[in-house]
């Protein structure tokens, strides 16, 4: 890394604002159209992780989305009570259950989630397939660089 100048820094701030104010807009634009759903956003998003990978350990959509067990455990119930999941126990371990989309809740999702797709690609019409292939590989570079540097960190204190 490299020390940079005053004009630099001006540029780094900048596109950092830019960048906030972009995700802003794009993930008001999303979470709007969510709430159209009448869905939290959890429940999209388990809704959409099930949807689109199959079932899953109870445990490992708390962990992917950092719901709290307790929480958890309260959103699918309700997703039961509207029969869009279910519960299947897992072969083998019986202290674990997997959470999977019922017909009525792949049914529902197949009418939602292609106008929740359509309205990612309007948000996102504004810039060619080409660009989006670039800012994705921008992207990707800061973060990477950014956990990088900070493993580096880690691993100098340790």
């Amino acid at each position: 890394m490299t020390e940079r100048d005053a004009e630099g820094k001006a540029l780094d701030l900048r596109l950092t604002r830019v960048l906030k104010n972009m995700v802003n807009v794009l993930y008001g634009s999303l979470e709007r159209d969510i709430d159209s759903y009448g869905l939290s956003r959890e429940t999209f998003q388990i809704l959409e992780l099930l949807y689109n990978k199959g079932p899953h350990p109870i445990q490992k959509i708390s962990d992917t989305f950092a719901i709290p067990s307790g929480s958890i455990t309260y959103v699918v119930d309700k997703l039961e009570k509207k029969a869009f999941v279910e519960r299947l126990p897992i072969p083998g371990d019986r202290r674990k259950t997997n959470v999977a989309l019922t017909e009525a809740g792949r049914n529902y999702f197949d009418t939602i989630f292609p106008t929740h797709v359509q309205t990612i690609s309007n948000n996102l019409s504004y810039i060619t397939d080409e660009e989006k292939l670039q800012l994705i590989a921008l992207m990707k570079k800061i973060g990477y660089g950014i956990k990088n540097a900070q493993d580096e960190q880690t691993d100098n204190v340790e």
